[in-house]
């Protein structure tokens, strides 16, 4: 059977009842189908199998599942609905038609970075949410086609790690690039050329033109929007992601005899940040720099000026959280300052900011913090960094806890909140409020074990069948170094 659901399914289909893994079945097959047209160039067969997904009830229930799933689901636009019932689910399926579709404006609100500055961030209306999350389906496979073999970033079953040792693979050798231009796009999701996107990604474009120009309400008053793709609709990293794809290209074809002449060319880049290797400061600079400028200006990018520099491998640079140098002929890849900075404040107030909470309770907000900062740096050279932030994070639990008796000896304080715990003494650990002998204790960072990441093949693609065995594999090994991302209630299935 071809089809998992007829064409003329329901208008309100039964929620509860839909067969969840035909959903998934129909959907893949056909993002097969327009990876395999992809690679044969057949353009034609590409648009009129994405017109067959948009519109099918598989893809219009599988959009309206993933919003109505993820961590924005509570999160109204300016209409303020949300879909929290099996009803309105349903009916959100049969809503979602290209005829007589118009979005609404965007709600703006703007999110605080660390350099003190904000990032505005688009929310789109439920619906126009699962627009996107329909035509994502269709573009998907696309993408993921013609990426660059070195992008990271918003990509399906790849990460920063898979970044981070690139950077090892190009940089690590004695023989390898000793300079790196390390290159950030100035407001990259903002400044993107409507008339490139439009003329460029393999989408209907009506569609694709109506969700650039809907404009966005901020303190009820509309804004039009002339360039840029909005942060916060789902399909904006894909198309921020195929706008910088051809950089590789653009690199190969002005610098055909690159190996040859020993330039130790290398690209890594993850979302807009990206590293170029080289074999001299002033052939980046010179040659480099201008192809890198007028690559971008294309699409109507530029670089961050404050933000866009040429350093010496000796010297390092920060890149995603991480510190790569080289120490003598050793290339070390590290947690970076300012994001173990970050870090330690984060965790410091958190504990500020509940100075009256039991010990049980501050303890189970600081764990996730604590263990999700550690596996993301699980896999570079961070066992001493692991050390030293929980004698710190210590420090700043003994003057929380000796702030709550100030009339108290300290002996009687370290009894009362750090036990003994497998022959280690200090341990911040309490009795389950719910009484009983449970206990629930501090995580150490230092007693995550360092594992080296197994980098994805450049070419791997997960909407192409030839590729599902190498991924059923990866998914085995990658289940048995980080078992936490695999870790699900009630025996549902998680993504690889």
């Amino acid at each position: 059977m071809n089809a998992v659901y007829p064409v003329c399914a329901p208008s309100v289909p039964d929620w509860q009842g839909l067969d969840w893994s035909r959903v998934n079945h129909q959907v893949k097959r056909l993002q097969a189908r327009i990876v395999k047209a992809t690679q044969e160039g057949r353009l034609g067969k590409v648009k009129a199998l994405q017109w067959l997904l948009t519109h099918s009830f598989s893809g219009k229930a599988l959009a309206v599942k993933r919003v109505t799933e993820n961590r924005g689901k509570h999160t109204p636009g300016i209409d303020n609905n949300v879909w929290k019932t099996s009803k309105a689910k349903a009916n959100a399926i049969a809503s979602l038609k290209r005829r007589g579709y118009k979005p609404l404006p965007l709600r703006r609100v703007h999110i605080p970075k660390r350099n003190g500055k904000t990032r505005p961030l688009g929310i789109p209306t439920m619906k126009d949410r699962a627009m996107q999350a329909l035509y994502l389906l269709a573009l998907e496979p696309v993408a993921e086609t013609t990426a660059d073999a070195n992008s990271y970033g918003f990509r399906p079953r790849r990460s920063t790690a898979d970044a981070a040792e690139q950077c090892f693979i190009c940089l690590a050798k004695r023989n390898q690039a000793q300079w790196v231009l390390e290159a950030d796009i100035a407001g990259c999701f903002d400044a993107i050329s409507h008339e490139w996107l439009v003329d460029n990604i393999p989408v209907d474009t009506s569609i694709l033109r109506q969700w650039l120009k809907a404009g966005f309400v901020f303190k009820n008053e509309l804004f039009p929007t002339v360039a840029g793709t909005p942060q916060g609709g789902i399909i904006s990293p894909v198309l921020a992601n195929m706008t910088l794809d051809g950089l590789e290209q653009a690199l190969a074809t002005a610098f055909p005899q690159a190996t040859r002449q020993g330039l130790k060319m290398n690209m890594v880049r993850y979302a807009d940040d990206f590293v170029i290797t080289g074999h001299s400061k002033e052939w980046l600079e010179k040659e480099v720099m201008p192809v890198l400028v007028g690559f971008l200006a294309e699409r109507g990018l530029s670089l961050s000026q404050e933000k866009t520099r040429i350093t010496h491998i000796t010297e390092g640079f920060d890149f995603l959280g991480w510190n790569v140098r080289k120490y003598g002929e050793k290339l070390l890849i590290k947690p970076s300052k300012a994001n173990i900075k970050s870090h330690l404040t984060k965790v410091q107030e958190i504990i500020k900011a509940n100075k009256t909470a039991t010990q049980p309770s501050l303890i189970r907000m600081l764990n996730p913090v604590l263990r999700g900062w550690a596996n993301y740096h699980r896999h570079v050279i961070a066992k001493d960094t692991f050390a030293r932030n929980d004698n710190r994070i210590w420090l700043m639990l003994w003057r929380w806890a000796d702030r709550r008796h100030p009339n108290k000896p300290s002996y009687w304080v370290m009894r009362k909140y750090f036990k003994t715990r497998g022959g280690r003494t200090g341990t911040f650990a309490a009795r389950e409020e719910t009484g009983g002998n449970d206990e629930i204790q501090l995580i150490r960072e230092a007693d995550t074990p360092i594992r080296r990441h197994v980098k994805i093949r450049g070419g791997a693609n997960p909407h192409d069948p030839a590729w599902a065995q190498y991924f059923a594999v990866r998914k085995k090994q990658m289940k048995e170094s980080m078992p936490w991302r695999y870790r699900v209630p009630d025996g549902a299935l998680a993504e690889a």
